[in-house]
């Protein structure tokens, strides 16, 4: 945003939103009451009632923050962090403790941050969320950036693709940085002997495996 945190002020200050990994909420107060009272704190705030609306808790704008599941207290800390209307939202571990069900809705939540015209940092260790989520990943070793690319760049380079079929019931496992070669060369003499590749499966490296091989091989970083 153009200015060094550690000497901005107030003004600078209200560009940024913060979901923490965890927070204190006032478990007294309902949802619209919470976001109405940190709305106070911003000179240029966003209407309460669009917040509620973007994080899904309309159903329990009136319920008071200790009856909330942890999933419900969650998305109200996203709403918190939005509703200074920030320009840069920062976004750690959004999805701790979250059900498979609840993390989709909340991945479409941050998603939809985008058509509000925001910048996201995402810190987690779902690289699954990181692949769904991100423009571009950053992979931390010890501290340190080892990788930066876009999830397609990261899980196109460095490990191999792996082809996996079925011959004579036994399981054949290629792995091989020119798929489209060794494909038409197992396909060509598949047709030549007027068989079918049973089982055929190309796989490429998930995000995951990507990060697990940095990490495990110590490079330097860039």
């Amino acid at each position: 945003l153009g200015e060094d945190p550690e000497r901005s002020g107030t003004p600078w200050r209200e560009r940024v939103g913060v979901m923490l990994q965890s927070s204190s909420l006032y478990p007294n107060l309902t949802v619209r009451e919470s976001l109405a009272t940190f709305a106070g704190y911003y000179a240029h705030p966003r209407d309460p009632r669009d917040v509620i609306e973007i994080v899904e808790l309309t159903e329990k704008a009136n319920a008071r923050v200790r009856t909330l599941s942890g999933g419900q207290q969650r998305r109200l800390d996203l709403g918190l962090a939005l509703i200074g209307d920030p320009e840069l939202i920062f976004l750690d571990e959004p999805t701790t403790g979250f059900d498979p069900g609840a993390r989709r809705t909340a991945w479409q939540t941050i998603a939809n941050l985008r058509e509000l015209g925001k910048t996201i940092l995402l810190t987690t260790h779902y690289l699954d969320e990181a692949e769904q989520l991100a423009d571009r990943v950053a992979v931390m070793r010890e501290g340190r950036i080892v990788r930066v690319g876009t999830p397609r760049e990261l899980t196109s380079a460095e490990i191999d693709v792996e082809i996996r079929y079925r011959r004579d019931g036994e399981e054949i496992v290629l792995r091989t940085s020119e798929p489209t070669r060794v494909l038409h060369e197992l396909t060509s003499e598949a047709v030549g002997r007027g068989e079918e590749l049973e089982r055929l499966e190309v796989r490429r490296p998930t995000l995951e495996e990507v990060y697990l091989a940095l990490v495990e091989n110590a490079e330097e970083p860039e």
